[in-house]
């Protein structure tokens, strides 16, 4: 039976994961949630009251979080390993990953969402992509509690979201020196580090292969669209790597 991945298809952590099995080559069962709806399927699942996704399962057992999951795919699929040999590479990968979780995650997710919610005909269907299609319907019919919450929840305003925008720039101009000198994250080849890069910045570049109806450009927030023209020189390095190894 191929592991199940319970998920937000507009996650981008749950877009780590997706791209750590892809890259493995492990099957894999998805499992798309709504999110605010998913809290029920998620303590069932983990016995804990911490309703965070991604969460895999695998033979039974369970595995919350991006980071413990590709622990887990490592120990259990060592094919194409995701971390390297030797061990100051593979403790700078870890220390890579670790500063992107706690910073770029939750700038990019406050920054592109204080946004986004701004513009409920493209949120909606980003928020309910792979669930059944009259959940885009029913968010939009109660979009402003829906945004009360989310920007309650996650302390998303504009001023988390000038400082978020500020964490984004300074982590891509040091990361996209790295790659325009054709060197990696942590050692000498692809890893954790930039698989974890790579999938936390894709929703400001917006790769094909992710699993949500992307919005066209002149449907964007012109405050994200004006962002994201003028950053094009960070993010093209970041979006080549993606399409490298995605």
């Amino acid at each position: 039976m191929p592991v199940q991945l319970y998920q937000f298809a507009i996650s981008h952590f749950s877009e780590k994961v997706r791209w750590a099995l892809d890259y493995k080559g492990v099957s894999c069962q998805p499992v798309f949630l709504l999110p605010g709806m998913h809290v029920k399927t998620i303590r069932g699942l983990t016995g804990q009251k911490t309703t965070s996704v991604p969460v895999l399962v695998d033979n039974g057992r369970v595995v919350q979080g991006s980071g413990a999951i590709l622990d887990h795919l490592d120990a259990t699929f060592p094919d194409n390993p995701l971390l390297p040999e030797a061990p100051n590479a593979r403790a700078s990968a870890l220390a890579w990953e670790k500063r992107l979780d706690d910073e770029a995650g939750p700038a990019v997710r406050t920054f592109a969402y204080h946004h986004l919610l701004q513009r409920p005909k493209v949120v909606a269907p980003l928020l309910a992509a792979g669930t059944p299609f009259w959940n885009q319907y029913l968010l939009r019919l109660g979009f402003s509690r829906v945004e009360e919450i989310m920007r309650e929840r996650l302390a998303i305003n504009e001023k988390t979201a000038d400082r978020s925008r500020e964490v984004i720039e300074t982590l891509l101009a040091e990361i996209t020196a790295i790659y325009r000198d054709g060197r990696f994250l942590a050692g000498e080849t692809f890893s954790r580090a930039d698989l974890t890069a790579g999938a936390l910045f894709s929703p400001l570049f917006m790769p094909s292969r992710y699993p949500v109806p992307w919005p066209k450009p002149q449907r964007l927030p012109p405050d994200l669209r004006a962002w994201n023209q003028h950053n094009k020189a960070l993010l093209t390095p970041m979006a080549e790597l993606y399409q490298a190894n995605r």
